[in-house]
């Protein structure tokens, strides 16, 4: 097995990424989006929920325009599925999330562990673990915490470190990876 098949990318993953990312040189979240200009001018998301038992995969942006209405879908399948609230998902964190998908090559849907979280649940959940921020990007609809079968934690996260476009945190223990669209950042072992 070469180095590249065991760090999790494929040989046509990467240039394509790598020749996306050439196209566009400016700061921030054009890393992301760079990686997905090589998409076709399309953008997918494949998740599933073992909470809800529901999934979603759909194409949320064709030709430069985010689709609204799948966008709303997205939202609802990211709520809080705790007490069922839903917010508008910052449309950044999904296409870093669809960036990565595609730099690993993978046809495997993530496992959604949480996207948006209540205040309520945030405050739950901070009550039980010191992992958890009191102003979580989770509560703004900025963060997803992601798990996939075929890649490690260490693989999801080179991945999600490659765009360059927010915060990746690694939780070894637990089997997921932390993705968000704030500040460029990145945790944990």
């Amino acid at each position: 097995m070469t180095k590249l098949a065991q760090s999790g990318f494929s040989r046509r993953g990467l240039l394509g990424a790598f020749a996306a990312a050439t196209v566009v040189a400016a700061p921030t979240y054009s890393n992301a989006f760079g990686l997905l200009r090589g998409a076709g001018d399309i953008r997918r998301i494949r998740m599933y929920s073992g909470r809800t038992g529901e999934s979603i995969d759909t194409i949320y942006w064709i030709e430069g325009k985010y689709i609204k209405e799948v966008l709303k879908e997205i939202n609802h399948f990211m709520r809080d599925w705790r007490t069922d609230d839903a917010m508008g998902m910052d449309a950044r964190t999904v296409d870093i999330m669809a960036a990565s998908h595609r730099l690993m090559d993978v046809s495997e849907p993530y496992m959604l562990l949480s996207g948006y979280r209540s205040p309520r649940t945030n405050a739950m959940l901070r009550s039980k673990s010191g992992g958890v921020a009191k102003n979580s990007l989770h509560m703004k609809g900025q963060a997803a915490d992601l798990r996939l079968k075929s890649r490690s934690v260490g693989q999801m996260a080179r991945a999600a470190e490659a765009c360059a476009s927010g915060g990746v945190g690694r939780y070894s223990g637990s089997n997921f990876v932390h993705m968000d669209c704030g500040p460029v950042r990145h945790w944990g072992g």
